[in-house]
């Protein structure tokens, strides 16, 4: 039996012991919501575009799986795709059934097509590649024949198999079309491509998006790799600390999060340790306006 002075003694020790365990623990991801999905979600997803086109093998698809399931483990919960990446619906759907946690995950993908029949049928075909009989999040992939397929979508989702539509876009030359659609058609969230080098959507894109209600994924929010090639081998700045940051990735993703009609974003992810990297984005202080602006100075004197 434990005497009374052990007791005492461990009973003394416990709050300190609780409180180190907490300072040790994460800050929990930041949440915010899309419109016709009900619960909030974190605020970082994956990206799929070119990493899970065309994996051969085992030993191609264990980096991916652990990926996942790491993903999945830390709270992450958006998986973005498309059938114009390669494999990567198929991917994605056979690692998620072999993970079994389909049920705590987002799936987000397009259809990119040119007639109706065509659509339906390339919708279809994501659902069997997906191994689900519902996509949370449907986007018409760089406004590709977008009024027969917001058409189809408004149809799908008003019979329960979509929760959410929207639209892309990751080419300037099309933000003109994009806000014409953005203005004339009922949308939950539009994506976009938007960084810290890259910043031609926040002048006309991400305020309507505001206005309009409409949520906002980002996408390429690490400007085509050009910041990392940038900033390679050079030291993070002291402010980097005054946001939490202790990497570039988490640099440019609070930038791009930072906005206030960001929603989320989909950086690519292969392997665990980005995962791990890029949710330290999602989580602790955001840049403010003034911070926002230093950032911007920094990166434009490069």
């Amino acid at each position: 039996m434990m005497d009374r002075r052990t007791l005492l003694a461990g009973l003394a020790a416990a709050p300190l012991i609780a409180s180190r365990a907490m300072a040790q623990a994460p800050a929990p991801l930041i949440t915010r919501r899309i419109p016709g999905i009900a619960e909030p979600l974190p605020i970082v997803g994956i990206g799929t575009a070119r990493r899970y086109e065309n994996p051969e093998g085992e030993a191609a698809l264990a980096p991916l799986r652990e990926t996942i399931r790491r993903f999945h483990q830390l709270g992450g919960r958006i998986i973005d795709m498309a059938p114009s990446y390669g494999r990567a619906e198929s991917v994605v759907g056979e690692l998620v059934a072999g993970l079994g946690n389909r049920r705590d995950l987002i799936f987000s993908t397009k259809v990119g097509a040119d007639s109706k029949e065509a659509g339906r049928q390339q919708i279809e075909q994501s659902f069997r590649n997906l191994r689900t009989d519902r996509i949370d999040l449907f986007f018409v992939h760089n406004i590709r024949d977008v009024d027969n397929q917001l058409a189809t979508l408004a149809e799908l989702k008003q019979a329960g198999r979509i929760r959410a539509l929207g639209i892309t876009t990751s080419f300037d030359q099309q933000y003109q079309a994009f806000e014409a659609v953005m203005r004339r058609a009922r949308l939950d969230c539009i994506q976009v491509d938007y960084a810290l080098d890259n910043r031609g959507s926040a002048e006309r894109i991400l305020p309507l998006a505001q206005e309009r209600g409409m949520a906002v994924m980002v996408n390429l929010p690490f400007g085509r790799d050009r910041l990392f090639n940038a900033t390679n081998g050079k030291p993070l700045p002291d402010w980097a600390k005054d946001i939490g940051c202790t990497s570039w990735a988490q640099v440019f993703l609070k930038y791009v999060l930072s906005h206030p009609a960001v929603t989320c974003v989909v950086p690519g992810m292969s392997q665990a340790r980005y995962v791990d990297d890029n949710l330290g984005a999602a989580r602790g202080r955001m840049p403010d306006a003034a911070m926002r602006r230093r950032m911007e100075q920094f990166i434009d004197a490069l």
